[in-house]
Order: structure tokens, then sequence, then C-alpha cells
């Protein structure tokens, strides 16, 4: 049963998201509707952590807003309101999950991965 699930969901995942990883800094184009209006809202940040696979898959963006704030978003990767994913800055970390970040106060320093 799931091979059969996991063959119909391949025909619907998105292949138009480019790869990236934890502490990856990316800009993410979301599709806001307000009224009867539709914009493109960028959300810039540092992902923190991809989970799921599938239809389910789905990634979490940190970003530090004004007066020091920091927001995280989570996102579907099959989402329609999710209409591009640039990275920006690939970065070297030794984790999946990078909860830690949470915690850091300041500018928030990830070397740059180089492949």
């Amino acid at each position: 049963m799931d091979a059969l699930i996991r063959a119909i969901e391949g025909d619907q995942i998105r292949k138009d998201i480019p790869e990236f990883r934890p502490g990856d800094t990316v800009r993410v184009h979301v599709r806001v509707v307000e009224g009867g209006k539709e914009r493109t809202q960028i959300f810039e940040g540092v992902v923190m952590k991809i989970r799921g696979s599938g239809m389910g898959k789905s990634f979490t963006v940190r970003r530090i807003a004004s007066g020091g704030v920091g927001v995280e978003r989570i996102f579907p990767f099959n989402s329609p309101a999710v209409k591009k994913v640039e990275v920006i800055r690939k970065g070297k970390v030794r984790r999946a999950k990078l909860y830690y970040i949470r915690n850091i106060r300041g500018k928030l320093r990830i070397k740059e991965r180089r492949d």
C-alpha cells in the first residue's frame, strides 16, 4: 500500500525547488492574498530544519526581524503559496536541526560551504 501511495505522490511533487540543506540562507517568494489582491512577499533567512518526505515535506526558515525579534516560518515544499526558493548562501553546519540558533544573540555566524 505504501508503495502505491509513493508512486501516486511522485507525480504530484514539485521539481522546481532547488536543493538546499539546513544552514543555508534562502529567499522564499510567498504568494500572499489580501482581500482581492495578490502580491509576492519575500522571506529571507537561515534554514533551521527540513522534515518529512514526499508530499508532507516541509522546511523551517528563521530570520531576525526589526527590534531583534526572531521570526520562524514553516513552508511546505509542495505548497502553491511558495512561488520560488532562491539559495543565497550555502552554510556549513554539523547538525540536521539547528535549534541552537534560537539562543544566539547578535549576528549568526555560519561558515560558508564550498562544494
